[in-house]
């Protein structure tokens, strides 16, 4: 019987997975790509340091767990070779897309042996209307997914590593210009990437899709952070966006010279300040940024990258 490893994309899949799904072993990748400092070679020690603090600061993610735990998953991933198969198991979000990028480009760069490498990626399940992910299928449904992956193409190997080196660059034009190509290999990067792109501030108002997602959905009604958390996940769900991460952009939200949000968790209110950007102030200018979008590092009141509901373009175009 073949020896396989299974790759999952988090712990409630993996927790599904183990109740008969499968008898094999599993690892769960354990990051949130989407949010802080990415770079190109995420081992790296002093990129494992600086994305640990930033991780701790901005999300209560604790450094040396966060540290423990990559270089436990480094480890076991290092070691696929005593394996006949892997198998990668993801859908088809932002969230998603940025760790099997990151997988593949690590794959990419060694050599397999006798490894099988596989893939399951999907964007839908039959009979789930609202289908958001690998996580939300029950036991019988997941087994039916047991022996639909594919074999790992050299051109899905390439294009992934090519996805994760322009998604790491500090230049956002690589990966404009890699979705403008041809990368069907991958049926889901081009739409989960192009969203990441747009999480870059606006030419508007300067508040990327998300915030802008959020500030409307509070002028609209909502208050409390549960209905903001889903209101935006229902209009954007796409993002994979967990409530961390979320946690963290309402935080941001409200902190800042002059707040766009204030509040508690229960009644979440517009500022003025608030009021004032979704009619078109420039945040960037009233509060300035310190953001990583993928390995972009957006920071100060006059930022190089604007998103103009097209694309990212320098700024100097943005206001030609």
């Amino acid at each position: 019987m073949a020896k396989i490893l299974h790759i999952v994309n988090g712990d409630t899949v993996a927790e599904t997975m183990r109740k008969g799904v499968v008898n094999d072993d599993i690892l769960v990748w354990r990051e949130v790509y989407p949010e802080g400092p990415v770079f190109e070679d995420m081992a790296q020690e002093e990129h494992l340091a600086y994305r640990a603090a930033f991780l701790e600061r901005a999300m209560g993610i604790p450094q040396a767990e966060f540290q423990r735990t990559s270089r436990e998953q480094e480890a076991a991933l290092a070691g696929f070779q005593a394996y006949d198969e892997v198998v990668l198991w993801f859908e088809h979000d932002l969230f998603d897309q940025t760790m099997l990028s990151f997988l593949l480009h690590w794959f990419a760069q060694r050599e397999h042996a006798a490894t099988r490498l596989n893939i399951l990626c999907i964007g839908s399940f039959p009979g789930a209307d609202d289908f958001r992910g690998l996580g939300q299928l029950s036991p019988e449904q997941l087994s039916r997914l047991v022996g639909t992956w594919k074999p790992v193409t050299a051109e899905e190997l390439e294009l992934g590593s090519a996805l994760w080196r322009a998604y790491a660059s500090p230049d956002p034009e690589k990966l404009a210009l890699q979705l403008k190509g041809d990368i069907s290999a991958l049926p889901f990067a081009h739409d989960a990437f192009e969203l990441h792109l747009a999480r870059f501030p606006s030419v508007f108002n300067g508040l990327g899709i998300v915030e802008q997602t959020i500030l409307q959905q509070v002028h609209n009604g909502l208050s409390s952070k549960r209905e903001l958390f889903k209101a935006t996940g229902d209009r954007l769900p796409l993002l994979g966006m967990g409530d961390t991460q979320f946690e963290y952009i309402v935080r941001e939200m409200k902190c800042g010279r002059r707040p766009l949000l204030t509040g508690d968790d229960s009644e979440i209110r517009l500022t003025d300040t608030g009021r004032c950007v979704l009619e078109g102030v420039d945040a960037v200018k009233v509060n300035g940024l310190d953001r990583w979008y993928g390995g972009v590092h957006l920071h100060g009141s006059s930022i190089p990258w604007r998103w103009d509901g097209r694309g990212v373009v320098s700024s100097d175009e943005a206001y030609a």
